[in-house]
């Protein structure tokens, strides 16, 4: 497992970053010296910033299995029957730049929810290595735990003014993966996955990947991907749409678009790696594709 998420998180290391350096603040906290070193440079001066007049926005916690897990969450304010996004953090937790994501969708008209998956395991923003990052938090974090998880924040969605008929969700990363595991899996419309690794070595708290489940989608699925990702190999988005094809209705409906020359982590805004063409694109598509599958 820890071989598999090198190659992931090897593409996220730093370029070069503005003379502003880190500034950006957290969602839910300050955002701290682990985070900046372990997320890489942070570019302030091209960060996206999603005001949130107008809208509901700050922490909440839903109970799974006795323990409280907090989530960031962004709504119009006063509407209720909203369709749902969960929002999926990447290795780094649920920082100002998932939150942003989230209130992006909120002004699209979502109830968009982003839970602290790691929360159980530890906090993110404290490591400044990515090495000990991997080694102590996410790869302890079992796929089963998540999808409990974002099972719950179903339920808190339900509960406070989401229409979880219409329920979609979208991740980086990290995140992207579990979007396609989800979608097999969970009670929602449609995906969006953000260069989510699609192969992998089955361990204990990963026993499969999205290849393993890409036949018995319930829900399609588009991924997001460039070209220049090394962490994601293209063979094995061509090992995915092999399998897709010869899946269920939903499977078969899943697409994938490769944005050439694109590094990973492309529509992280705070980042070098982040490139606005495939970014805005890429943005485009997902609320399109959220309608096309009724989630809208």
């Amino acid at each position: 497992m820890l071989d598999d998420l090198r190659k992931d998180f090897d593409s996220l290391l730093p370029g070069a970053t503005g003379e502003a350096g880190p500034s950006r603040r957290t969602a839910l906290k300050v955002l701290g010296a682990g985070y900046a070193a372990a997320g890489g440079s942070v570019m302030a001066q091209t960060a996206i910033k999603t005001p949130a007049d107008g809208l509901t926005v700050g922490e909440v916690t839903y109970e799974v299995n006795g323990f409280k897990v907090p989530a960031y969450r962004a709504a119009p304010a006063g509407r209720t029957g909203l369709p749902v996004v969960l929002v999926i953090q990447e290795i780094f937790g649920v920082h100002e730049y998932i939150a942003d994501t989230a209130r992006r969708l909120a002004r699209a008209g979502y109830l968009a929810i982003a839970p602290e998956l790691f929360a159980r395991q530890g906090d993110p923003s404290s490591y400044g290595e990515i090495a000990k990052l991997q080694a102590e938090i996410v790869t302890k974090v079992p796929d089963a735990q998540v999808m409990a998880d974002l099972d719950g924040a179903l339920k808190w969605a339900a509960a406070n003014g989401g229409d979880v008929a219409r329920a979609g969700i979208t991740g980086f990363c990290w995140g992207g993966r579990i979007t396609w595991l989800y979608a097999a899996q969970g009670p929602v419309k449609a995906g969006v996955a953000w260069y989510g690794r699609l192969v992998g070595n089955a361990t204990a708290t990963t026993p499969r990947h999205p290849v393993d489940v890409a036949a018995q989608l319930k829900a399609p699925v588009l991924g997001l991907y460039g070209s220049a990702d090394t962490g994601i190999p293209l063979d094995t988005v061509d090992k995915m749409k092999a399998a897709l094809a010869g899946g269920s209705p939903a499977a078969r409906a899943s697409q994938f678009v490769v944005y050439p020359d694109a590094p990973h982590a492309f529509h992280a805004d705070y980042r070098p790696t982040f490139r606005q063409g495939p970014a805005e694109d890429g943005w485009k598509r997902a609320l399109e594709w959220f309608r096309t599958h009724g989630v809208a």
